[in-house]
């Protein structure tokens, strides 16, 4: 059974030889393939070189074209630093007041820099790996992206203080992930993923007014194109699950934080889990010992069509021995 019949025959709760490893992998599959992480992060060839190799030494079973949250609002105008060994990150504020909203154009993907590396990193993906691998494209949903280019405190206090104004911008931000996302699929990607962590700092009734129908509507295009959508939240989102259940998405990561069992369960019939063990305590930081208890540990809280993974990215020192024993246990416990 390859990865691909493996994630589909899970994802539909069939039966699988084991339970699938989806662990993220970004600075780690530079790392682990000698590549600077500038070059992972802006030329798609380095990126599906070195994630290809990952997948293949540590039994991973997505090739992903993740690798920073700053693709949309670079072609989107915002600018970003390009650090040599660290991830893009934004440089300053981009949407400073909500007067200069009339500036932030949604842009076409295929002309867009950054938008346009990640579509080329999905179509060679698909070249070199579509019949043994899904392929995960990835985009920042609505809400990440306000934040990213309005910045979080300002949002934060805009939920409370200008909440119109915040769904002009939500509007916009949703209309180019739909773009972004729409493009990546018809280049070959057979899952979007899509990162909100920023709606993690947020109440249950702020994730249903300023995050749940983005996230629907996102979801509902992916869907109709043919994908399916992965959702990922960073952070303590147990509080959230309820309203999660109702975006429609196929999966959803969880992080180490949230008791995966609760999360199983509240998810039981809506969507698949993903998780969801410390990447840094038990993966980075652990023992051999530790990580295949902390697998085992997930596999007993699982259904059927539950899935494998730390809580978020894998840090980039992680020893490689504890990424081999992820592979080991689920060989084995499996």
């Amino acid at each position: 059974m390859n990865p691909y019949e493996r994630v589909f025959r899970r994802l539909a709760g069939k039966p699988v030889d084991r339970a699938p490893n989806l662990s993220i992998v970004m600075g780690f599959a530079a790392r682990h393939s000698g590549i600077p992480y500038r070059k992972y992060a802006t030329d798609y060839r380095h990126l599906v070189e070195a994630n290809l190799k990952c997948c293949q030494d540590f039994q991973i079973d997505m090739v992903s074209t993740i690798s920073d949250p700053c693709r949309e609002g670079h072609d989107l105008g915002a600018e970003i630093r390009l650090p040599e060994d660290a991830a893009p990150s934004f440089s300053r504020i981009f949407l400073e007041d909500y007067g200069d909203l009339a500036k932030l154009k949604v842009r076409d993907p295929l002309k867009g820099e950054r938008m346009l590396d990640r579509i080329k990193a999905v179509e060679l993906f698909q070249e070199k790996a579509g019949e043994s691998y899904p392929v995960l494209g990835w985009i920042e949903g609505a809400f990440a992206s306000a934040s990213n280019l309005r910045g979080v405190n300002n949002l934060m206090l805009d939920l409370i203080e200008r909440p119109a104004e915040v769904h002009n911008l939500l509007e916009i931000c949703a209309e180019q992930a739909i773009l972004f996302a729409r493009e990546q699929v018809r280049a070959g990607a057979d899952f979007i993923g899509m990162g909100d962590a920023t709606a993690s700092l947020i109440s249950p009734g702020h994730y249903r007014e300023f995050v749940l129908p983005y996230e629907k509507r996102i979801c509902r295009a992916i869907q109709e194109e043919g994908a399916r959508v992965k959702l990922h939240i960073c952070g303590n989102i147990t509080a959230l699950l309820p309203e999660i259940a109702r975006t429609g998405v196929d999966m959803v990561d969880i992080d180490w934080m949230v008791d995966f069992a609760g999360a199983v369960e509240e998810l039981k019939g809506k969507a698949a889990v993903c998780g969801n063990f410390d990447p840094v305590d038990i993966l980075l930081q652990g023992s051999r010992a530790e990580v295949r208890e902390a697998v085992e540990r997930c596999l007993a809280a699982g259904e059927k069509d539950t899935f494998i993974a730390p809580g978020c990215e894998v840090p980039g020192e992680t020893p490689r021995e504890n990424m081999r024993e992820i592979a080991r246990a689920l060989e084995e416990l499996s």
